[in-house]
C-alpha cells in the first residue's frame, strides 16, 4: 500500500477538510452531502479528486 505521510499528509488532510466543509456549505440534498463527506473520509485522495471534478461547490457569500 501506499503510505502518505509528513508534509503531503498534511496537504492531504487540509484539501479534504476544505471539501468537506464545501460540501456542507453547498445546497445539495443531505443524503447526497453525507455521500459526498464519506466519499472524502474514506477515500481521501481519489474522493478528493473526483469532489474537484464533479462535487457540489458551496454557495459564494453575499455582502
Amino acid at each position: 500500500m501506499l503510505e502518505i505521510g509528513g508534509i503531503g499528509g498534511l496537504i492531504i488532510l487540509v484539501l479534504d477538510i476544505w471539501a468537506i466543509i464545501s460540501v456542507i456549505g453547498s445546497r445539495a440534498g443531505t443524503g447526497a452531502k453525507v455521500l459526498w463527506c464519506l466519499l472524502i473520509i474514506l477515500l481521501p485522495v481519489i474522493g478528493f479528486l473526483i469532489w474537484l471534478i464533479a462535487g457540489p461547490r458551496a454557495e459564494p457569500r453575499t455582502r
